[in-house]
């Protein structure tokens, strides 16, 4: 198993939440661009203003690495209309993975005919453009048993509108990793929040997100059966892969 295909590295501050320059933010995403080439990511994820630069190094540098981006990031309260709107642009742009931060401030006051409506249109429009569609649930902002309804919820509304062999073309993700928390508790994911998501979404692909920062979590994490993870620690969980392969 090489783990670099699980990988979707992630670099999604704003130049004012690294505080930085903008100059100094776009340096910062090419880096990774690099960095992807040379380790062979499954894919890149960035803000959508930086897709146009990315893939043209990509493109340059022949490589089959994919460009990801978040949408109604990191909040997922905009309209449905709002929603689709960021969507199809970040299409246009020539994305391939689109991650929705799903409407969970909604979902948690039981306005589920939303939620089905989002995940409907928001699949729709990704599988019309051949695109992978990822709905993050926000783990940190959800009770177990909210983990389980919403897994449960999406993977129903993909089955029955969509069928069970459009399934392997949407995921449900664990967190944003921007989600403030109080008492320093995780905000991404957790192997507990993992398990439960796995149980309850499958057949759909599971991506985890948020603190999964090394090679033994990222692992454990695989075992689990989850697809992807999210992560900006990419280079050290594949440099520790390397290390033991070459008996370090």
């Amino acid at each position: 198993m090489k783990i670099n295909q699980f990988l979707d590295a992630t670099y999604l501050k704003t130049a004012e939440q690294a505080g930085i320059s903008e100059q100094e933010n776009l340096l910062k995403v090419v880096q990774l661009v690099e960095e992807a080439i040379v380790y062979s990511y499954k894919l890149i994820m960035i803000r959508s203003k930086y897709i146009a630069t990315v893939k043209r190094l990509l493109v340059a540098a022949k490589s089959k690495v994919l460009i990801g981006t978040v949408i109604d990031f990191p909040n997922g309260n905009a309209s449905i209309e709002k929603k689709l709107e960021e969507a199809q642009k970040a299409i246009n742009l020539d994305a391939d993975e689109l991650d929705f931060v799903i409407n969970y401030s909604a979902f948690k006051e039981g306005k589920i005919d939303l939620i089905k409506n989002e995940v409907t249109n928001c699949v729709s429009l990704c599988l019309t453009n051949n695109k992978i569609a990822k709905f993050i649930i926000e783990v940190a902002a959800l009770s177990n048993e909210e983990i389980i309804v919403i897994s449960q919820l999406i993977k129903q509304v993909v089955l029955d509108n969509f069928g069970e062999e459009n399934a392997k073309y949407v995921f449900v993700k664990s967190s944003t990793g921007f989600y403030k928390t109080e008492d320093n508790v995780p905000n991404g994911a957790t192997l507990e929040k993992i398990k439960l998501i796995s149980k309850n979404a499958k057949p759909l692909k599971i991506k985890a997100a948020g603190g999964v920062r090394d090679y033994e979590m990222a692992m454990k994490m695989i075992a689990l059966g989850i697809d992807r993870i999210g992560t900006s620690s990419s280079r050290e969980i594949i440099t520790k892969e390397q290390n033991l392969n070459l008996g370090y």
